[in-house]
């Protein structure tokens, strides 16, 4: 991390401990980001090691959800205490402090930036390994918020084979750039559906550009996921640690940050 960065980084709670931050995001939103999210992290903590997630897209905090978790957390003298998943990851998240997750919050952009800053600050994180932030959509506020204030090691983008999509993904990309966070890898969600009948691939989006703008940027590390309604239907009752996604690439990736 360079000097001019390391001046706004904010203090993590003195008892905590988060070694390698990974920011996902994406230039758009309905790309599937969270559900991106939720896959990295059970797919690490799968493989040995102690994750968590901040999710910071506070105007849409599907995290705990997609872990059946509704109890709230709750407070010490460490701080607040995130809620644990069955596996043991640690989840933050505003539906997890507010007494119904289906109102709406009704916050402007500064605000929202202040809580994900206190995510980091006041919550006791305890010995974390990879803590993965579900970003929000778009290259405002909160986004430039957790780039500046987090120590954050590397950046995974999510996008889907649309022509509209690719071209606002080049905008987070670009923005990763300015910040000085390298990219890890491009995750293309939704890429092709696999029919169980004929088992060919089907390109419903349209053909993928994923190839063209690794190139085009240099990334290395690229997987492109298929609509699976298994899994969708894991996120939808709560249990996305029984899903089973191939994430190897991008792992190998974040597993290669010094």
């Amino acid at each position: 991390m360079d000097a001019f960065r390391k001046q706004f980084i904010k203090e993590l709670n003195p008892h905590s401990k988060v070694k390698k931050v990974i920011a996902v995001m994406s230039g758009k939103g309905g790309v599937g980001k969270s559900f991106v999210t939720t896959s990295l992290a059970v797919a690490m903590q799968r493989a040995g090691y102690r994750c968590a997630i901040l999710d910071a897209d506070n105007t849409g905090p599907s995290i705990p959800a997609s872990f059946g978790l509704n109890n709230q957390t709750y407070k010490t003298d460490k701080g607040i205490h995130p809620t644990r998943t069955k596996t043991g990851i640690q989840v933050m998240s505003l539906n997890l402090l507010v007494e119904n997750p289906s109102d709406p919050v009704l916050w402007r952009g500064s605000l929202i930036a202040d809580m994900v800053t206190q995510f980091w600050t006041d919550v006791y994180w305890e010995d974390v390994d990879y803590m993965f932030i579900d970003m929000p959509p778009g290259t405002g506020d909160v986004p430039l918020t957790i780039f500046q204030s987090l120590p954050v090691d590397g950046i995974v983008v999510v996008t889907s084979p649309q022509d509209l999509v690719t071209m606002i993904v080049e905008k987070a990309v670009k923005m990763a750039e300015n910040m000085d966070i390298p990219i890890l890898g491009i995750v293309e969600n939704m890429s092709y559906f696999i029919c169980p009948d004929c088992h060919k691939k089907h390109y419903i989006f349209g053909q993928s550009h994923l190839e063209e703008i690794c190139k085009q940027y240099h990334i290395d590390h690229h997987i492109s996921l298929p609509l699976d309604s298994k899994n969708a239907q894991y996120i939808d009752k709560g249990k996305a640690e029984l899903m089973s996604i191939n994430m190897d690439e991008i792992l190998s990736s974040i597993l290669q940050i010094d």
